[in-house]
């Protein structure tokens, strides 16, 4: 008997519909739904142990995977089974945990895994726009401890008009994908890429996200109410003594205060927040720190958190000694590794990355193969963060989420400023040597400064910051930062970061901490954030003003060249050999690619220098060679038979014709070599197919003049052809005695 199913269903206001279900699976979870949109289907499940862990941080796992079998695929690969997540099931992972991780409580520490799962796909339904949603309204069907629902929508905008949950295709002519995170009273996070929109632009595509988000969280409420809301667990809350709290915050917020007013580096910073700590422990008895040493750290984080934002609202200062909207020194550097195709060196006070360029054809094309998206990129950005950037020592396990989020953001900020007609597929890979405060940002300032010096002709160069807020709900006192630290981007309200061109915004990561934020300060945020770009961009363009004219000596030309469908069975050559040995003689690398719309062949040659691209030119112009009737082509012989010599144009090399005996000269020719050599060059006239034979047909006679009194021999009587002596004779084949065989 199939369980009491609950649902309700979410009206997208376009005929489209997302329904949210529970009762049917998974109910050995503490909470599961099923959430559908056409043929799309997310299951998604939550549990959280009852025994807390003391960690000092939530374990929270957020795991969102697509199942092959959901869009009737096969896995990749030689063991034909889903693997290690994918870079965009990562991507979908974070977008969600950004969300949900702020909302539980802060003392709560027990082990909490959120499994998102992609059980049928549709080709028309983007389903990472739904991940956020299904999160939230399984939490609602639990016991856990959390603060409030939320959702998430992706918003596009298509001919002016914004579209929530934008299809493929309407995406592909959107000038605006943003995915946006929120509460019913706050937006939470927000992430996407744009094409050059302005600040104001942007915060309506947020408002209207909101919007639809508001629908689909009391959608979450009403499935809950009519499914039955169970009484949140009781966990063990974090211990509080208010008389340490004021204690330790009378001992040291003064001198915190203090600290972070001298505008000191990082290192002296820590030192000097570490000897007050000390301090503080010290002034306690052994008794003491027995019995609520454990509180001891906690309450003077706070204190110092406290210190340093007061000095911002109050005074407009910085821990390095900075104003609200002042940018840190930078100074670049390109071309600074000789033997990549490009390269650049972006620092920014404590942060600096080092970007390189490789160049390739579209074989290099990064390969994607999900269940819910096949395609490929032609360009693509790869981010390293090792442990060394931060002072730090510590085990490296693969490619960290961080690392493929923040590789992902830059990405997506430089993409759009790409030409459609660049002939490469582009990688940019971005070391970060040191990190303190967004070394995202500074991956976008050196990545485009590695294009433009690896010759990529970027419509317009990119530059990007990190902002940050500070606010006071009960004074209503704010402070926006530009150019945060990476102390500021834990101690405040929202940070932010924003990409650009001087004529508007790329692309977009915020994470807002605080409710309710208005959309007031969240427009002048940005603005602010817009001066900052624009002067970064300034010194990108101070040290390369316009991408280099042409690529590096050493680095690969790319030439692309179209050939009719008809030829590329003669380039390729039988099992591939005439394309290989063309590789091979020529070093380059040749690929062959098929137009969807024309069936053209469109072959790309890679090489460095000319001299390999142009022998493989001028194969193709041979193999594409037609000569027209009644043209002279000068050839060279290159074979002689005894019926005629094979010549070669010496227009297309490795194109040969049968030049017959019969049409070397005027006069009759017993042997070829009385007029013609190996070696010799001359021209002969095209005369078209011979309708007899089927062959191609040339004449050296025929460009030549005929001899004074030369007679021509009568054509051959077509009823004669094909006679034998004897019947030309009169006698009969037929008529012949023949003596028996033995």
């Amino acid at each position: 008997m199939i369980p009491k199913v609950f649902r309700e269903v979410i009206d997208l206001g376009d005929g489209r519909e997302i329904s949210i279900e529970t009762g049917k699976l998974a109910k050995q979870a503490h909470g599961s739904v099923v959430v559908q949109s056409g043929k799309c289907m997310l299951l998604c499940t939550v549990v959280s142990n009852y025994e807390q862990k003391n960690l000092g941080f939530l374990p929270l796992t957020v795991d969102y995977r697509e199942k092959f079998a959901a869009a009737g695929r096969y896995p990749g690969g030689f063991f034909k089974r889903e693997a290690r997540p994918s870079d965009g099931e990562v991507l979908t992972m974070r977008l969600v945990d950004r969300v949900l991780r702020p909302l539980f409580p802060k003392d709560y520490q027990a082990e909490t895994q959120v499994m998102i799962q992609l059980m049928s796909h549709d080709d028309d339904v983007m389903p990472e726009a739904m991940a956020g949603l299904a999160a939230s309204a399984a939490i609602q069907l639990s016991d856990f401890p959390f603060e409030c629902a939320i959702s998430e929508a992706r918003v596009g905008r298509v001919n002016g008009e914004f579209v929530i949950n934008p299809t493929r295709a309407q995406l592909a002519e959107s000038d605006i994908e943003m995915m946006i995170g929120a509460s019913a009273d706050s937006v939470m996070m927000v992430e996407g890429e744009m094409d050059e929109i302005s600040e104001e632009e942007m915060a309506d595509a947020i408002k209207f996200a909101h919007e639809a988000i508001k629908v689909q969280i009391a959608a979450q409420l009403r499935l809950a109410e009519a499914f039955g809301k169970k009484e949140v667990r009781e966990y063990e809350t974090a211990e509080v003594n208010e008389d340490l709290e004021k204690r330790i915050h009378d001992l040291t917020y003064d001198k915190c205060y203090a600290i972070a007013k001298k505008g000191t580096s990082k290192a002296e910073r820590s030192n000097a927040f570490a000897e007050v700590k000390e301090e503080v422990k010290a002034s306690f008895t052994e008794e003491e720190m027995e019995e609520f040493g454990h509180l001891v750290g906690g309450y003077y984080r706070q204190a110092e958190k406290a210190a340093v934002r007061d000095l911002t609202l109050n005074e407009g200062l910085r821990l390095d000694g900075r104003k609200t909207d002042e940018i840190r020194p930078i100074w670049c550097e390109v071309d600074y590794l000789p033997s990549t195709h490009g390269s650049a060196i972006f620092t920014r006070g404590e942060t600096q990355a080092l970007a390189t360029v490789t160049l390739g054809t579209s074989r290099d094309a990064n390969k994607i193969d999900m269940p819910s998206y096949e395609g490929e990129e032609n360009f693509y950005l790869h981010y390293n963060f090792p442990p060394f950037c931060t002072g730090e020592a510590r085990p490296i396990r693969g490619t960290s989420r961080r690392e493929v989020g923040h590789g992902n953001l830059a990405q997506r900020a430089l993409k759009g400023m790409i030409p459609a007609d660049c002939p490469y597929t582009v990688r940019v890979v971005s070391e970060v040597l040191e990190s303190n405060g967004s070394s995202s940002m500074a991956t976008v300032c050196a990545g485009t400064m590695a294009m433009m010096d690896a010759g990529v002709q970027m419509k317009k160069p990119v530059s990007g910051i990190a902002m940050g807020l500070i606010s006071d709900a009960e004074s209503g006192k704010y402070a926006v930062l530009s150019d945060i630290l990476g102390d500021e981007d834990h101690l405040g309200d929202m940070d932010f970061k924003v990409t650009g061109t001087a004529d508007g915004i790329t692309a977009c990561q915020m994470d807002i901490k605080v409710k309710g934020l208005s959309y007031e300060i969240l427009v002048n945020a940005l603005k602010q954030a817009r001066e900052g770009r624009l002067h970064i961009l300034g010194k990108l363009t101070d040290t390369i003003a316009t991408p280099n004219a042409e690529v590096k000596e050493h680095a690969p030309t790319m030439v692309t060249r179209r050939v009719p469908n008809e030829f590329i069975g003669a380039l390729i050559g039988p099992g591939g050999k005439v394309i290989q040995e063309m590789q091979k003689e020529t070093e380059t690398t040749i690929v062959i690619n098929e137009d969807p719309v024309t069936e053209e062949g469109i072959v790309e040659i890679l090489g460095v220098g000319s001299k390999g691209i142009d022998a493989v030119m001028a194969k193709i112009d041979s193999i594409l060679f037609k000569p027209e009737v009644g043209s002279a082509y000068e050839v060279k012989v290159i074979k002689m038979l005894d019926f005629g010599a094979v010549v070669e144009y010496q227009d297309a090399p490795g194109n040969e014709v049968l030049l017959h005996v019969s049409e070397l000269a005027w006069e009759r020719t017993e042997n070829v070599t009385d007029v013609v050599n190996m070696g010799d060059v001359f021209d002969v006239k095209y005369l078209g197919t011979d309708p007899r034979t089927r062959k191609e047909k040339v004449s050296r006679k025929a460009l030549l003049p005929k001899p004074e009194g030369f007679v021509e021999r009568p054509p051959r009587n077509d009823k004669d052809r094909g006679r034998g002596r004897d019947d030309r004779r009169g006698g009969s084949r037929d008529n012949r005695d023949r003596k028996p065989r033995d």
